[in-house]
């Protein structure tokens, strides 16, 4: 068994649950180190002018990292930026758009040039 750090993403525009480090079957392949990859991923439609997604992710992040988001990919972040909800820190967002925290930190919104907002959510 390897140790793996694993992260849901949602999107009301996006929720993402960040899990602690869960064992997973080796029978899923190894993972090379502070890399992750995409298991599952869901889109809703269902409702107009909003998508809400589910990824799952698989990480193998090294000692003080944890599962995160980096240019809207999962990716091994820096444990302490969860820890203390400076989710911007692990710069989220796609290269161009803004990234500012919610009000109650928690979560993040991405801003377009256009002025589209992607909404995410961490739980």
């Amino acid at each position: 068994m390897q140790k793996m750090g694993l992260l849901a993403v949602t999107d009301s525009s996006l929720h993402i649950a960040l899990a602690e480090p869960a064992v997973v079957d080796p029978s899923l392949g190894q993972l090379a180190a502070g890399t992750c990859e995409i298991v599952t991923l869901d889109r809703d439609s269902s409702q107009p002018r909003r998508t809400i997604a589910r990824q799952t992710a698989r990480c193998a992040c090294r000692k003080g990292q944890i599962a995160g988001t980096t240019r809207a990919r999962p990716a091994c972040v820096d444990a302490r930026i969860i820890k203390t909800k400076q989710w911007c820190d692990m710069l989220p967002c796609l290269e161009g758009e803004g990234c500012d925290l919610l009000i109650n930190r928690s979560g993040w919104t991405c801003t377009q040039p256009g002025g589209r907002i992607k909404t995410t959510t961490v739980s």
